[in-house]
């Protein structure tokens, strides 16, 4: 491996830059780009395993934070989407949402769909707080899970 690349390695490893490029990953895997910030969770606490807490709140928030871009974003395209979707499909899908409320935003873990949904509970209009709660919840259990199994089959 290049020398360069060791050096960065090594830097984003230390606790005060691995939580903060972890925050930047977690927060764009939940906006609709397709990036997973897992595999840097996963990378940190094997390097740090000492600041596991630290490591599932940073990437909890920094994940909410980009779920509720995503909901904010859907809320200001409301307008737009309204003009050219409306078929059977669509509305069905739009009156599960509206009829599981902010509840839905729970899901906002799953990949594929999950940041979408933030995106769609914004345009629906759903209660703000309500759905940045349940996506916290949601998106804190995913990485608790993931983390736990990963480091479990992968030990020292």
């Amino acid at each position: 491996m290049p020398a360069w690349m060791e050096t960065l390695f090594a830097l984003l490893a230390l606790p005060q830059y691995g939580l903060s490029t972890l925050f930047v990953a977690a927060f764009i895997s939940a906006t609709l780009l397709p990036v997973g910030s897992e595999p840097v969770l996963f990378g940190l606490l094997k390097l740090n395993p000492d600041i596991f807490w630290a490591a599932m709140a940073v990437a909890t928030a920094g994940n909410t934070l980009g779920g509720m871009l995503d909901w904010w974003m859907g809320y200001g395209a409301h307008r737009v989407a309204d003009k050219y979707s409306h078929s059977h499909a669509h509305l069905k899908a739009l009156d599960a949402l509206e009829r599981m409320g902010p509840k839905a935003c729970l899901l906002a873990w799953l990949p594929i769909v999950g940041d979408p949904l933030c995106a769609v509970a914004g345009w629906l209009r759903l209660p703000f707080w309500p759905c940045v709660g349940y996506m916290l919840v949601g998106k804190f259990l995913r990485y608790l899970a993931m983390t736990t199994v990963l480091l479990w089959f992968f030990p020292q």
